[in-house]
């Protein structure tokens, strides 16, 4: 039993180093996830491996393929347009429950997370600006204090996190989370619902520019201003 738990534990640790590659581009969506190979790399048995890849795969970041091998999951514009829809809905609700509900403690661990990202924008450092701006959207989650809502959410975490990851306005979005930060932090829920829509908009990273105008919630909401 207690081997099994190792195995599991190193399944986690080597789940995590692939899943941080796949995010951050240094494995780029087609490219081949061997299990011999990947062992050899990470310093490990194929056995945590092999269930690492299977934890990827759930996760929406791997396609399996037959016999020991994966690839990187190439993410389709109907996968990202689905991807945004579903976005959309959860994102919004999010935002204005952790307006109404953020604790002081909450708050802080955003300005945090926040000081990374502009820390990280003044320094040029777009990698981490990146994963600071994904954390934003995390935290805000944990903020909102619905357990389903954690549920779905982490569910579709690692898929969301690489949408989340692929801007390049790195110096605008966190102009943006400050705008959100601001209006949390005085319990706005008005104006986050405002300022997420447009944010929201401004982010649809690879989807068709032409959605905005079609769509029933942003539709006409061109002129917002977002960044405060």
């Amino acid at each position: 039993m207690e081997e099994r738990t190792d195995f599991e534990s190193e399944a986690a640790r080597v789940a995590a180093a692939i899943r941080d590659q796949i995010l951050d581009g240094t494995r780029v969506p087609g490219s081949k996830l061997v299990e011999r190979d990947l062992a050899d790399e990470l310093g490990v048995s194929r056995v945590p491996v092999r269930d690492a890849l299977k934890t990827l795969v759930t996760e929406g970041l791997v396609t399996p393929r037959p016999r020991t091998w994966a690839v990187v999951r190439e993410f389709s514009p109907a996968d990202v347009a689905d991807l945004n829809e579903v976005r959309s809905a959860l994102e919004v609700l999010t935002f204005r429950l952790a307006a109404n509900r953020r604790t002081r403690d909450g708050l802080a661990r955003l300005r945090a997370v926040l000081d990374t990202e502009h820390e990280a924008v003044r320094r040029k450092d777009t990698a981490m600006a990146r994963r600071a701006a994904a954390d934003f959207h995390e935290q805000v989650t944990m903020l909102a204090g619905n357990e389903l809502l954690h549920e779905i959410g982490g569910f579709l975490k690692s898929r969301i996190r690489w949408l989340l990851l692929q801007h390049e306005d790195v110096d605008g979005v966190a102009d943006e989370h400050q705008a959100l930060y601001d209006a949390i932090a005085e319990r706005d829920v008005a104006r986050v619902s405002t300022l997420i829509l447009a944010h929201m908009g401004n982010i649809r990273y690879l989807d068709d520019p032409a959605w905005r105008d079609e769509d029933p919630l942003l539709g006409g909401m061109a002129g917002v201003e977002s960044a405060g």
